[in-house]
């Protein structure tokens, strides 16, 4: 079994409830286990400013399988919740991105773990922390703890009422 760590996110119809629904959906996925959830967070959109603002979660788990798998199941679960890709960095209803899986570093055209650009999300640092503490490593970067640091002009908002769980 590798830790697996998974970002989810959305920002159109009803968000907050589609991150709920693909955990569900996760916590369903074959050879994926002991999953935790982090708080859900709302940011603002990384992409086109025109968007509704994101609401963003971080669940890690064990997985037991290949990585292309785990990537196909992610994907089977986006389109079966209605994802249509219109624009980049756009506005979704489901995201869902394989952020580490374990120490293992993929690189090919379809999958890049670790994920890309996690040193300039706090949206995915943070939940991270959360879960995993901020002396965890991602393969290749620093500690969780001195991300933060580093993303200390970022802003996320907790949304403490709201649990994926």
């Amino acid at each position: 079994m590798t830790l697996t760590v998974i970002a989810l996110g959305a920002n159109i119809d009803d968000p907050v409830a589609q991150l709920k629904e693909a955990f569900q959906r996760l916590r369903e996925l074959p050879g994926l286990t002991e999953l935790r959830a982090s708080p859900i967070y709302q940011s603002p959109p990384m992409g086109p400013k025109d968007q509704p603002p994101y609401f963003n979660a971080v669940v890690a788990g064990a997985f037991q399988g290949k990585p292309l798998e785990l990537l196909m199941a992610l994907q089977d679960i986006e389109k079966s919740m209605g994802r249509v890709k219109k624009r980049h960095w756009g506005e979704r209803c489901i995201d869902l991105d394989i952020i580490q899986l374990g120490e293992n570093k993929t690189v090919s055209p379809n999958l890049t773990i670790p994920h890309p650009g996690i040193e300039n999300r706090l949206f995915v640092v943070q939940p991270m922390i959360d879960i995993l503490g901020v002396d965890h490593k991602v393969p290749g970067l620093p500690e969780l703890g001195t991300l933060r640091e580093a993303l200390s002009n970022e802003a996320v908002i907790v949304c403490e009422n709201d649990v994926l769980g």
